[in-house]
């Protein structure tokens, strides 16, 4: 099945509800957009999900792919196995490529391809995994031609995908409006971050132009956002170029832009290819081996969670990863889902998510009776939230099951 027809299941397009609430155009543009490399890395912290997980050797995981950063970083941990599932084959064929590449590379090559993601020379190792590649992964970056997707690898990977393109955006529009956002690599503790922000980066987003890009649904796209998700960020606030404001400034602001990659990203647009600590988990020398002999513990599944659940056996998951997932979720979809969760769960298996609001989706979408098996803790999602440095979201969870 393809991607498009995935995500149209997915943000309900076929539904009554979606055509009752008008969402049905919008869906269709961001299903469109959607339908390519959103996140050439993942925007959600594997530090701050490791923490909140707690111990996951030996343990059996579901997890939403995006990017395969979390992924990747996972293995640092040695769970047995992770299903690797996703609606969206571009986010897929990057895993698969990260997955082979940290199976057959050196780490001074994987390095280059991954970290850097922008010498030249790249082509000529991913040439020389290419026949390593499941086919859907050959087929996605056209490594039996002379020339196609790989090639990003040598001209700034991290600029591509919608993601990478947003930010590039970002920084031009700053410019052509007398802001420069790589401003903020300038600072060397927390409180310089806080006076830089404020004074040249704060401005940018009480500017007129940023506020009426920011009201329009379509331009959040290139985050991931689609409609039904731009409502849940935007929540009680008058204007979303103000959540936006407070959002950038507690990634800028709250934690140490030296060993934070999501602000060096977001700022400077590349990796501290220097600074080991800077790096994600997995790009680390010191995990290279773990992660390079648990890479065969991943499997690659193209379709929706929910239907990957349905296959496996009762009571035999112990973690599960759903990203921000459920924010796209109607309350049927939702209800589909927590019911394979409810069957698969092992009595103390953990899920963990993020929101763009500040509460759970959870409680107000699922009947009562499908959450009694599980309990969540305000003050530990307090500190899943204070330790995910990605910033973007309002709210990080955890759900384990009791019993």
């Amino acid at each position: 099945m393809s991607s498009k027809v995935l995500l149209d299941k997915a943000v309900g397009l076929s539904s009554e509800v979606s055509a009752q609430e008008g969402r049905s155009f919008w869906d269709r543009v961001f299903v469109r957009w959607f339908d390519q490399l959103v996140y050439p890395l993942i925007w959600e912290d594997p530090v701050s999900d490791l923490h909140a997980l707690g111990n996951i050797e030996g343990q059996n995981m579901v997890c939403l792919t995006s990017g395969g950063c979390n992924i990747l970083s996972y293995l640092t941990q040695n769970p047995a196995h992770i299903a690797a599932v996703d609606l969206n084959e571009a986010h897929l064929s990057l895993l698969a490529l990260k997955q082979t590449a940290a199976q057959r590379l050196s780490y001074q090559n994987f390095h280059r391809l991954f970290a850097q993601g922008n010498q030249l020379g790249n082509e000529m190792l991913i040439s020389s995994i290419k026949h390593d590649l499941p086919q859907f992964a050959q087929d996605y970056w056209q490594v039996n031609k002379d020339a196609g997707r790989y090639s990003w690898f040598s001209t700034g990977f991290y600029h591509r995908g919608l993601l990478g393109r947003f930010i590039g955006f970002g920084h031009w529009l700053a410019r052509r409006l007398g802001y420069d956002l790589s401003v903020m690599m300038q600072a060397k503790s927390r409180v310089e971050a806080e006076h830089i922000f404020d004074e040249k980066i704060a401005p940018l987003f009480d500017t007129r132009v940023v506020r009426w890009l920011s009201s329009q649904v379509w331009v959040l796209y290139g985050l991931g956002i689609p409609p039904r998700q731009y409502q849940v960020l935007k929540g009680d606030a008058l204007h979303m170029a103000d959540v936006l404001k407070a959002r950038f400034r507690h990634l800028a602001c709250d934690y140490d832009m030296d060993t934070n990659y999501f602000a060096w990203q977001a700022f400077a647009r590349r990796f501290d290819d220097t600074n080991q600590a800077a790096l994600p988990l997995y790009l680390q020398e010191v995990n290279y081996a773990s992660t390079q002999q648990a890479a065969e513990k991943v499997t690659i599944h193209h379709q929706s969670v929910t239907d990957y659940l349905a296959l496996r056996a009762a009571n035999s998951i112990d973690v599960y990863v759903f990203l921000d997932a459920q924010d796209w979720m109607a309350a049927e979809q939702l209800t589909d889902l927590w019911l394979e969760v409810n069957r698969t769960a092992k009595v103390g298996a953990r899920v963990i998510f993020r929101a763009a609001g500040k509460e759970s989706p959870l409680e107000a979408l699922l009947p009562a009776n499908l959450l009694e098996y599980w309990t969540t803790d305000a003050a530990r999602n307090e500190q899943f939230w204070h330790e995910d440095r990605s910033a973007i979201y309002g709210g990080c969870f955890i759900y384990t099951r009791a019993f």
